[in-house]
């Protein structure tokens, strides 16, 4: 009886090894997705039954490989969109849902656009993105006042960038995205605001507002600096900024004629008409216009005009007399 006893464990303890040998190789195998699969885990979900979402988007089939590794690993998951790559062991994926880093799209803002033409570019990546809510919480004093700034839109507060939104991102989410990294450039430009460009301007409003304006009047970064220097020369004589583009912010004409009648404009946007600062940005400066408002080139320059020779660069002059000479070279080079 002893060695039927004896026999029986040996072949007990063969067939635990067995099993625990099968069971390590199914728990270390690789899920069966052949490509990254983007997996939803709602909130509240518990480990043990995340198996289901796991089957459920042919990541991993093996129920009773995954609910031993789950006893004997006990992950921690957090809610959100990840994404799965191919050939994933459990270990991996419990890494990935571990960590908190939800999947993302990105979305690249270019510089010196307004408000309303950035939906264009993020419908790329969010096609169900409802623009007229887009435009309503951008102009909402409200919902401004909510993220920290102090103005009645926030015309000038999305900084250009490339920017990882949560895959699913809302125009709430990636509103407040990109007025935190507007307001992470203030904070790296904040221990210089003793500077005198910072005094003479005397706000974030105001330097985002003048550096709108710089960003639209030259594509070219070296010349930044340079307008920004004709403008802060200009506010300090009393002088209007005479900005097109502020012109164009009124009438949303980006690209065609300016006609007399805007120009005659009463809004106080009209710098052609109005001396000092618009009320508020004409668009949303990035990084590099920002620092040039804060940083302008020391010049004696009141006027620029455009050289219409392809180089996208301006002629920079002292007085009027000179001005109206590079206008008739510019028209010229126009074949005018």
């Amino acid at each position: 009886m002893k060695k039927i006893f004896a026999i029986f464990c040996v072949f007990l303890a063969l067939a635990c090894a067995f099993f625990a040998f099968q069971m390590k190789n199914r728990i270390t195998a690789e899920s069966k997705n052949t490509k990254t699969v983007l997996i939803n885990v709602p909130s509240g979900t518990p480990a043990i039954a995340l198996g289901y979402y796991l089957k459920k988007e042919g990541i991993w089939d093996d129920e009773l490989a995954y609910k031993v590794w789950c006893k004997l690993n006990q992950p921690a998951i957090h809610k959100g969109w990840y994404e799965i790559p191919a050939h994933s062991t459990l270990d991996q994926i419990a890494d990935i849902l571990g960590s908190g880093k939800t999947a993302v799209l990105r979305v690249t803002i270019p510089e010196g656009r307004a408000s309303w033409e950035m939906p264009a570019y993020i419908k790329k990546a969010f096609p169900d993105l409802d623009e007229k809510r887009w435009n309503d919480l951008v102009q909402d004093p409200k919902f401004a006042r909510s993220l920290g700034i102090d103005a009645n839109s926030l015309e000038g507060y999305l900084l250009p960038d490339t920017y990882p939104f949560p895959i699913d991102a809302d125009e709430v989410t990636i509103l407040k995205q990109m007025v935190a990294a507007n307001q992470k450039v203030r904070d790296q430009f904040m221990p210089d605001s003793a500077s005198s460009m910072w005094k003479t301007l005397g706000s974030w409003h105001k330097v985002l507002t003048l550096a709108s304006v710089v960003e639209e009047e030259t594509g070219i970064p070296d010349e930044r600096p340079l307008i920004a220097g004709v403008f802060h020369n200009r506010l300090r004589i009393g002088m209007p900024l005479g900005a097109d583009p502020t012109v164009r912010f009124i009438f949303r004409n980006l690209t065609g004629p300016i006609y007399k009648s805007q120009l005659n404009s009463d809004s106080p946007y009209n710098t052609r008409k109005f001396k000092g600062l618009m009320p508020g940005p004409i668009s949303n400066p990035g990084r590099k216009a920002i620092e040039a408002t804060l940083h302008p080139a020391v010049t004696e320059a009141l006027y620029f005009v455009a050289k219409d020779d392809g180089s996208m660069t301006h002629f920079f002059s002292k007085t009027l007399s000179e001005h109206n000479k590079y206008k008739d070279v510019a028209a010229r080079n126009r074949g005018e």
